[in-house]
């Protein structure tokens, strides 16, 4: 059977890839990779004699092309994306036309800039009693989103958000937030770059979000995590401790133990 490896990169740092990810890559006689986006110290990790090719300024059809060629070839071919493959990674496409040419593809997913970003920060993005629930998503651009996934809708359920592809978009979210009810005191975090080694991080408020991107001139490459589930000091809040540990509650490796 003829296949290629879809490798998630991971969001930046270099030792973010998985193990198996990883393999691939030390053992593939082609990598392909969006150079704008994967850091070229993973890329470095290679063999010597792979062909590594840059992607960023092909199209669809041309790099499908290259990947058709190189495994008729009976070339193994990694094709390296950044972050998870799963989010906004443009892979559907490639299956399609790769599918026409009888090519299986093996995705192997990698660790997303959400929980980079979330990382970065110390962040848990679902907390007991506050929000239990994570909205991955973007703001409606030049591409537009469905009719039922509009960010105010989405909004109105006040749980944790994570916005990618949407820096520039910053008016747009305040205002749909705003309109589903949120507070403007609303903690969000804006993480660009997360894991890099430039990796910048601002925290703000809803009503303050614009300005702050503005000042600190961040337009792409950024991940906006919005909720109160953000809040800087909410290690500090005893009522939204997790069940799971409080010596009280009962599972099935512990007996919890009655207070005295």
């Amino acid at each position: 059977m003829k296949k290629i490896y879809i490798v998630g990169a991971g969001p930046g740092d270099p030792d973010l890839i998985t193990v198996k990810g990883l393999t691939i890559l030390q053992t593939a006689d082609v990598v392909m990779y969006t150079d704008s986006l994967v850091n070229d110290e993973l890329i470095a990790k290679a063999k010597p004699e792979a062909e590594v090719i840059k992607t960023a300024g092909m199209h669809l059809e041309e790099m499908v092309g290259v990947i058709v060629d190189r495994v008729n070839a009976g070339k193994t071919v990694a094709r390296i994306h950044t972050g998870d493959p799963a989010m906004y990674g443009a892979t559907m496409e490639q299956l399609a036309l790769l599918k026409k040419e009888d090519i299986h593809a093996e995705v192997i997913p990698g660790v997303s800039s959400v929980f980079a970003s979330a990382a970065a920060i110390g962040a848990e993005l679902t907390i007991p009693d506050l929000t239990q629930t994570l909205i991955l998503t973007r703001a409606e651009g030049r591409t537009p989103v469905p009719e039922f996934e509009k960010l105010r809708d989405l909004a109105s359920h006040h749980c944790t958000i994570a916005l990618f592809l949407s820096a520039t978009l910053t008016k747009k979210i305040v205002k749909e937030l705003q309109a589903a009810g949120w507070s403007d005191d609303t903690p969000i975090a804006v993480i660009q770059r997360a894991s890099w080694p430039d990796q910048k991080i601002v925290r703000t408020t809803l009503i303050n979000l614009d300005e702050d991107m503005r000042k600190n001139g961040i337009r792409k490459h950024a991940m906006i995590l919005a909720g109160w589930a953000l809040d800087p000091n909410i290690h500090d809040k005893d009522e939204y401790r997790s069940k799971l540990y409080d010596a009280t509650f009962t599972h099935g490796f512990r007996k919890g133990v009655k207070p005295q």
